[in-house]
């Protein structure tokens, strides 16, 4: 579970911005969108609008960054242009980045401040929620000279076996530009095992899902889990698209070789081999992906294909290049949503309403909203605002981004209005009543000739 992401110094958040999924405890309405953790609650489901340019894309970045600096233990080479860029001096200025989240049912807090291409402080602590004391599992500290220190938990620095990993680790594997979080959750060590546990949040439970993602492994799925693909093909059918079913179309991987080289299909079965998984995908020219899987020795291609129903009955099966955008990010979301349902998994969708008619992404969000036995949590941004229904969304659960004179994202929740429960959000919001709305007022002037 998402508990709140903090970000400074990034893309148009020049000044430091939080946003949280923790309820606002004077709103009463849909009491069954709050989890509860013990004693702390946390809401399901919430949604960013903003004019285009306001920031709400640069929020879904900013912890996309965090992530894949996290699970690819490396400072990405476009972390250079991910500054604000409205100050004097960008090349001393310190970014931020940091999240508080609950894993297992335990509670961290997990910061990077980056400065220079390095990771100036990163630090893990299991979090107190603001109910008790934080306790330290880690903070590693780099100086401008790339010298590093780092401090265990106080458990830890009395452990012999721990002093002796740490000076190795100082020694031979620490890199200024490397966070060492997934490092310390290879490590079988007691002392460690928050770091695996907190970990697992960024590689496992936490899904983002910008624009430009395209279904991934849905084949494989389809081919092995039946009840996952009765579930997919429901969805599909139910959207009323034409789609009847859906299948995995499963081929040696022998007869792909007259469409590649033997070098390049020794190099495909050489990734599944090294893969967790067994698994790699691929994609063709178009988009169209193919899963390569080994199954009980052998090699094997799997690729999804939709049937249709047209004229006089007559059934045809379609490949996802055949597809349209829409039918192909409804494909994303299958699993996404499924999830969500079922698992203790956050997902956070960037432009969520893409290529897809407004009343159909109403439903879908109306169903997740209404189910009050979800696990889930769903973030996403839009600009769709027949989403803003109260029968829906909380308004701790609807937070708006705007940008000020000065090139600065702001970013606040619509509780922060104290409206009436009965009040058409949508119509103040188009009324600009909160703000984070284009300003069109000198487009009628604009000479097009």
């Amino acid at each position: 579970m998402l508990v709140r992401f903090v970000i400074k110094n990034f893309f148009s958040f020049g000044e430091q911005k939080e946003f949280n999924m923790i309820p606002n405890s004077k709103l009463k309405t849909l009491k069954f969108h709050k989890y509860k953790r013990d004693d702390f609650e946390l809401l399901k489901m919430a949604s960013i609008y903003g004019a285009n340019g306001s920031g709400k894309s640069n929020l879904i970045k900013g912890l996309n960054f965090l992530k894949k600096i996290v699970v690819n233990e490396k400072l990405p080479e476009t972390l250079k242009f991910s500054h604000f860029k409205f100050q004097k001096d960008k090349s001393n200025s310190k970014q931020l980045l940091a999240i508080e989240f609950i894993q297992d049912d335990s509670a961290y807090y997990y910061a990077l401040e980056i400065c220079k291409s390095r990771i100036m402080i990163e630090e893990l602590y299991e979090s107190g929620l603001g109910r008790k004391k934080d306790r330290l599992i880690f903070e590693r500290k780099t100086d401008l000279d790339d010298k590093t220190k780092i401090i265990f938990s106080k458990e830890a620095e009395d452990n012999e076996r721990i002093q002796i990993f740490k000076s190795v680790l100082i020694e031979d594997f620490v890199k200024p530009d490397q966070p060492i979080l997934k490092l310390l959750s290879q490590r079988e060590n007691e002392f460690l095992k928050d770091a695996k546990n907190a970990y697992k949040w960024f590689s496992v439970t936490l899904r983002i899902i910008t624009p430009a993602t395209r279904p991934l492994a849905l084949a494989n799925r389809i081919d092995f889990d039946p009840e996952f693909k009765k579930y997919a093909q429901d969805i599909m059918c139910a959207f009323n698209i034409g789609i009847t079913s859906m299948n995995s179309e499963k081929r040696n991987i022998m007869e792909l070789v007259e469409a590649t080289t033997d070098s390049h299909m020794k190099s495909i079965m050489k990734n599944v081999d090294e893969s967790p998984n067994k698994m790699v995908s691929l994609r063709s020219e178009r988009g169209d992906e193919l899963v390569v899987v080994k199954e009980e020795d052998d090699y094997y291609v799997k690729q999804l294909k939709l049937t249709h129903k047209g004229k006089d009955d007559i059934s045809t099966t379609f490949s996802l290049e055949e597809e349209s955008d829409g039918t192909i990010r409804l494909l994303d979301f299958i699993p996404a949503f499924r999830d969500i349902v079922i698992k203790n998994r956050v997902f956070v969708i960037d432009e969520i309403e893409r290529s897809i008619h407004p009343l159909l992404i109403k439903e879908l969000i109306r169903k997740f909203s209404l189910d009050s036995e979800t696990l889930g949590q769903l973030i996403f941004t839009t600009h769709e605002s027949n989403l803003l229904d109260q029968e829906m969304f909380r308004q701790d659960e609807i937070w708006f981004t705007e940008k000020d004179k000065n090139g600065v994202s702001d970013l606040y929740s619509l509780s922060d209005f104290k409206e009436h429960k009965t009040i058409d959000i949508r119509k103040g919001y188009l009324n600009g009543r909160y703000g984070s709305i284009p300003f069109l007022a000198n487009l009628h002037d604009l000479n097009w000739h």
